[in-house]
């Protein structure tokens, strides 16, 4: 159960939340002492709240008193299972090959930057790319878009949903396909429909936020990626307590891997940078800290060589370290070398 449904106050569930407390285990091994002086509350009112969460936990338990663990799956059986799993292009081919083809669904993908790389247009262009239906080798499913800057721009949402349907006209007049009736489903109002939007102003309505999403997600199942937008922008502010962040990152980073997983879609995760001192100077590092970057499954850093993007990939189990030049152009992301359109055919 989620500290968010127990039967307390408004203002004791934001407390909770605000100190990185969003389950019930995680105070399950708290003291009524150590509860009240993380959320500034009397020890009374302490030993209340855990009292509540205490039958909370009861309740939720299954019958005889034991926990469910779900049974294994032979190595065999995730790799078939991988392998049905479609991946969601970014409309660069060579971004795509180094990729393995595109964002990968189950995993969470961490990508980051300077300003200026177009680390939204990516996150605004996989929106859309989502919806390419299964026959033009997509997913036929919607996005939910997490935006905590503000930098999320419908104009230009709508510019990238134009680009794309333009691109899979031009490749069915190549292939001679029937594209009438797709056409129509592919109106690029359809595909601002299918993007849903979230603004985000705190760290806690993020936590609060994220800790909504399997509900949201079991309600709309047809959701295959979930962009965030910046996961950094409320975490590099007013925080003494580096402990505090470290733990609430800790627990977002958990409920999006789970998220990932059990829901079979990508969540991608847009990132700032910060500098750090290495060997005697300042260097440029994705923000968030070194125990950050263990809570995706792949990190991609967006750089500049000379006047061009590139995207490097500096960390995957499954994929190699490789470059892959890429541009932001008015129709979205791009190759670099080439003007023409593409998207990913199966």
């Amino acid at each position: 159960m989620e500290v968010g449904r127990l039967p307390i106050s408004a203002s004791q569930r934001g407390k909770l939340i605000s100190a990185g407390y969003t389950t019930l285990s995680s105070l399950s091994s708290l003291s009524p002492s150590d509860l009240a002086l993380d959320l500034r509350i009397s020890d009374n009112e302490a030993a209340e709240i855990l009292k509540v969460a205490s039958l909370g936990s009861r309740l939720d338990e299954p019958e005889g008193g034991r926990a469910i663990v779900n049974g294994a799956q032979t190595a065999w059986d995730m790799l078939h299972e991988d392998e049905m799993f479609p991946r969601i292009t970014t409309s660069c081919l060579d971004l795509d090959n180094i990729l393995g083809g595109g964002i990968n669904c189950k995993e969470v993908t961490e990508i980051g930057g300077v300003p200026g790389m177009g680390k939204t247009q990516l996150g605004i262009q996989l929106a859309v790319n989502v919806q390419i239906p299964v026959d033009y080798g997509g997913l036929g499913a919607k996005a939910i878009y997490i935006d905590t800057e503000g930098s999320f721009m419908v104009e230009r949402v709508l510019q990238i949903a134009e680009a794309c349907i333009e691109d899979m006209t031009e490749c069915n007049g190549l292939l001679r396909k029937d594209f009438q009736a797709g056409q129509l489903k592919m109106h690029p109002n359809n595909i601002l429909e299918n993007i849903f939007y979230f603004r985000v102003c705190s760290y806690t309505e993020q936590i609060a936020l994220t800790n909504y999403l399997d509900k949201f997600i079991s309600e709309h199942k047809d959701v295959k990626v979930v962009i965030v937008d910046s996961v950094t922008f409320h975490f590099r502010q007013d925080f003494d307590d580096m402990a505090l962040r470290t733990r609430l990152l800790s627990g977002i980073a958990l409920k999006l891997m789970k998220l990932a997983k059990e829901h079979g879609l990508a969540v991608v995760l847009l990132n700032q940078v910060t500098t750090k001192y290495i060997e005697g100077s300042f260097q440029l590092t994705l923000a968030l800290g070194d125990s950050w970057s263990h809570s995706c499954t792949n990190r991609v850093i967006l750089y500049w060589n000379g006047n061009e993007r590139y995207a490097y990939i500096d960390k995957s189990p499954s994929l190699r370290s490789a470059s892959a030049p890429y541009s932001v152009t008015s129709k979205g992301i791009r190759n670099s070398a080439s003007t023409c359109k593409r998207i990913r055919m199966m």
